[in-house]
């Protein structure tokens, strides 16, 4: 095909099936026929879509083979002014060269993963959902459907696994995929209407009326909460039998109280709240997670076993986080007490409006902190232990960083920028094993990811477990090896790469506090102990997070 337009020697923006092809267009391009090309002037908004109508082009005489279909905004070409942009687009050219040979016509329906004849891949899927997935995008590609359930009663949904499609479904087109699904309202059901749960406009004024309390300033206020709760982990495990502890046990427990203590500050508070959650947090996890993906549900108000014991455990729940709140605001109310901690933060905040948060709205923007906030980093924290025992090397760099920076010292807030492999060792533990592997959606209307078209209304999965396991992103993607975050080398990869804390508008707030707790944790317990691994196969569950669902045990060799 040849370049339509009149100046030749013109820098255009190329895609061909929405990859990008050329940011140079040559003199000629071989697109076969019934593929999509859109070009323009690179850094104009004219960029125009066609269809190719034939494999090459007829006599010179004649019309270049195209027809014109619509105009559409050209994508921005990369900052190649910056060098991790120009790396990164450097990368992702070549990625999509190599992609575009096999893309099939954009009008194909996406493959369909084989599964069982009468339950599709409901089994698969319950047995190993990450294997699952993976296989899918071994034998079918980056996009692909699945069935589940039997004739009568199947459902069925999409599943996402290349970057350029996480990027579109979290954040390029996230206004096309809605996050009001099943598992959402069940959730809000369980824990209220709070930021994790909110939609639209209610989600937006939610984040900017929260967004202070997560500010890297505000959030590096915790760090001595942070270090104090571990230094008191520390001093326990002296007395562990055996020396051993299950670090995935021990991390819930040990994140909860430190979550707790930042939201709540005081101790007699803590103390109230860490044994009601211990108690039903966990049933209540199960029920939402039992809920969304039953084919059928009775009402929560039918007197079943199952809901009676949700309504139990939820009253129990509400009774002692009303109990604290209501006190908090009662000593807020009568004159600002100046405390740090989040609840206070909340009892003195006030929406766009100038309006106070109400009592309900507190307790599930706690609710919904407590659930998210200790959970995702129990596991991260639980995962980092247990890859550093098993990969004596890499804990021996970790131990010689800590030794170097802390001097004997606690950490605080200011070392994380100077604890850069630390901080690579849990990035690669969020790589293997992010604590939310899977992102559900809605779609509002029919849309094109990929090559394939996936219609309005179907559920859509978005998996950062398979993205982050592509071997075509990754090199021997199931090792364990920090310095795949090295600078150099994320700025090749292309953004969505690595997306454990989801992306775009929906994107975790808590991000940053999530990497301090962690940080400042490990670093914490690896300058008081060194680990070596009792359990090397560690059975892994996803409900709301991914969790291990057998002993994750290290033995504890005392460096103090």
């Amino acid at each position: 095909m040849t370049n339509p337009f009149d100046r030749p020697d013109t820098d255009y923006l190329v895609l061909v099936n929405d990859r990008r092809e050329h940011s140079l267009w040559p003199s000629t391009i071989d697109v076969p026929a019934g593929w999509t090309v859109a070009f323009g002037p690179a850094g104009r908004p004219d960029c125009l879509e066609f269809t190719a109508t034939a494999r090459t082009d007829p006599p010179a005489a004649g019309p270049c083979p195209v027809e014109h279909r619509t105009a559409r905004p050209a994508p921005a070409p990369p900052d190649v002014s910056d060098p991790q942009d120009a790396a990164r687009h450097e990368s992702s050219k070549r990625r999509d060269t190599n992609m575009t040979a096999s893309t099939p016509t954009v009008s194909a329906p996406p493959p369909t993963m084989t599964g069982h004849p009468l339950f599709g891949s409901l089994m698969d899927l319950q047995k190993d959902t990450l294997g699952t997935y993976l296989k899918a995008l071994r034998d079918h590609g980056d996009v692909v459907r699945f069935t589940v359930g039997p004739p009568g009663m199947r459902a069925e949904f999409y599943g996402v696994f290349s970057a350029d499609g996480a990027q579109q479904v979290l954040a390029s087109s996230a206004q096309t995929f809605s996050k009001e699904n099943r598992f959402l309202g069940e959730l809000r059901q369980s824990f209220g209407n709070g930021l994790l749960t909110s939609m639209g406009d209610e989600y937006l004024r939610q984040r900017r009326m929260l967004q202070s309390l997560f500010t890297p300033r505000q959030v590096n206020e915790y760090g001595s909460e942070i270090t104090q709760e571990t230094g008191s982990l520390v001093e326990r495990w002296r007395t562990a039998p055996d020396a051993t502890v299950d670090v995935a046990e021990e991390m819930t427990g040990h994140t909860l109280r430190t979550i707790s203590r930042i939201l709540f500050g005081r101790k007699n508070d803590v103390d109230a709240m860490v044994p009601t959650v211990q108690r039903n947090f966990p049933l209540i996890n199960a029920y939402a997670v039992k809920r969304a993906f039953a084919p059928v549900n009775l009402s929560r108000k039918v007197p079943t076993p199952g809901n009676l014991r949700a309504a139990k455990a939820h009253r129990e729940l509400y009774a002692v986080c009303d109990e604290i709140i209501s006190a908090r605001r009662a000593e807020e109310s009568a004159g600002s007490t100046g405390r740090n901690d989040m609840l206070s933060l909340l009892a003195r905040a006030h929406d766009d409006d100038g309006n106070p948060i109400s009592a309900e709205e507190t307790r599930n923007q706690v609710l919904v902190f407590l659930v998210t906030g200790h959970e995702s980093t129990a596991t991260t924290l639980g995962l980092t232990l247990h890859l550093l025992a098993r990969h004596p090397e890499a804990q021996a760099r970790a131990h010689q960083e800590v030794d170097s920076v802390l001097s004997g010292r606690e950490p605080v807030a200011e070392d994380l920028e100077k604890l850069p492999y630390l901080t690579r060792v849990l990035k690669e533990t969020l790589r293997l094993y992010p604590a939310a592997p899977a992102q559900g959606r809605i779609t509002t209307e029919d849309v094109r990811v990929g090559s394939y078209t996936i219609p309005a209304g179907a559920d859509v999965v978005v998996s950062s477990g398979v993205v982050q396991r592509r071997p075509d992103i990754w090199e021997d993607p199931e090792a364990f090896d920090p310095d795949r975050f090295l600078p150099e080398h994320e700025a090749a990869r292309p953004r969505y790469a690595w997306f454990p804390f989801g992306g775009g508008p929906r994107a975790c707030i808590g991000q940053h506090l999530a990497m301090l707790n962690a940080t400042l944790t490990l670093s914490v317990l690896l300058k008081n102990y060194s680990f070596t691994a009792v359990d090397t196969d560690i059975p892994l569950n996803t409900g709301i997070t991914l969790r291990a669902t057998g002993q994750v045990r290290c033995r504890l060799t005392p460096r103090t």
